[in-house]
């Protein structure tokens, strides 16, 4: 390599230290806003909402080196944990993903790729057998001069943002968006590649059957692939794009923006339904599924023979036996010998009031 060129990536390469890399801070899909993994604050927050993008430990907004493509770190950035939630979209839609900002210096492809779940749903399952396969993919833009335009260029146009459209025709499901961008400012030398991988958990829609084969996260790439080991201040006619063939079928999307009209939230509990009742219902469902017709319903207290039910508010004692809810009726002869014990009362207060006047 020239000096002079050793001497500029030198240059860029020390104000990529300094740049201010990105995150995807939102997902828009059909007009409805779902937040990204907030790297700058989630972390430090101690009770971080549930949202569809995956977690990240890269608070520094760092990368993944080549050195790492063989470790988990590469599959959806580093440290990266399952979403807790995911957002629905029919195949065929696009959604819209928003990054906060990108470096004008880092040059490099921008590449999606889809991996099922599988029926666990993507909250649980375990990213190392995910098995990823490329949906849409842009390079080159322009190879006359240097440095080269590349598709990060189309990505600043667009106000940060990409489009990604599911293809029509793929088999609904449980599935992770792993969206990229490949930093070249500095793969001009081994190991110099800079890698961006964004996560998003989804449940695709409709009535398609194609279900592609994938790879594996960490068998996607090599240091030594052209795409990666690649030198972007050199005028070229043609840029390999890393990873896997485009799958057969499958188109980029022409690009665009996308309006915001309202703002959604992660839909927890994507994986099956339950198949049995539980013993004891509680009438709600913390994961979110629906109840099933043979969770039975308690509509009121069943009543018993022992427990009598007080009906009037204006009863002084609730009766704990049935005998002491009837109580005879007076009779006529105890009604005469009250009146007659009366009267004798008053009489003996007469006779008594005459004797104390004497």
């Amino acid at each position: 390599m020239p000096s002079t060129t050793r001497t500029l990536v030198s240059a860029l390469a020390g104000a990529a230290g300094v740049a201010a890399h990105g995150y995807v801070q939102n997902v828009v899909i059909n007009g409805v806003s779902y937040s990204g993994y907030d790297v700058t604050n989630f972390p430090y927050n101690a009770n971080p909402p549930t949202v569809i993008g995956w977690s990240s430990e890269a608070t520094d907004l760092g990368f993944v080196a080549p050195d790492a493509f063989q470790d988990p770190d590469i599959i959806c950035h580093r440290g990266s944990q399952n979403a807790g939630g995911y957002a629905e979209i029919a195949a065929g839609d696009s959604l819209f993903v928003q990054w906060n900002t990108w470096p004008e210096s880092h040059k490099g492809p921008i590449i999606d790729y889809l991996a099922n779940c599988g029926d666990e749903g993507c909250a649980s399952v375990d990213k190392n057998t995910l098995e990823f396969f490329k949906i849409g993919e842009a390079g080159l833009v322009d190879g006359s001069s240097a440095p080269l335009t590349m598709a990060d260029s189309i990505l600043d146009s667009n106000g940060f943002g990409w489009m990604v459209t599911i293809p029509a025709d793929l088999a609904p499901g449980n599935y992770v968006l792993r969206h990229e961008i490949i930093a070249l400012h500095s793969a001009g030398e081994l190991n110099g590649a800079q890698n961006y991988p964004q996560c998003f958990s989804l449940k695709v829609t409709g009535s398609g059957d194609v279900q592609p084969e994938g790879v594996l996260g960490t068998k996607l790439y090599t240091a030594e692939d052209e795409g990666i080991h690649f030198n972007v201040y050199s005028p070229v006619d043609s840029y390999p794009i890393p990873g896997p063939a485009l799958f057969s079928g499958f188109s980029p999307v022409e690009q665009a923006t996308s309006a915001i009209d309202s703002s959604g939230t992660a839909t927890v509990g994507d994986g099956p339904a339950p198949t049995a009742a539980p013993a004891e219902p509680t009438g709600g469902n913390d994961d979110g599924a629906a109840t099933t017709s043979e969770a039975p319903v308690v509509t009121e207290a069943p009543a018993t023979t022992e427990a009598p039910v007080v009906t009037s508010a204006s009863a002084t004692a609730a009766p704990t036996t049935t005998e002491e809810v009837a109580q005879p009726e007076p009779t006529q002869d105890t009604c005469a010998l009250k009146k007659r014990s009366k009267k004798a009362r008053r009489h003996a207060r007469k006779n008594g009031k005459v004797a104390r006047r004497v």
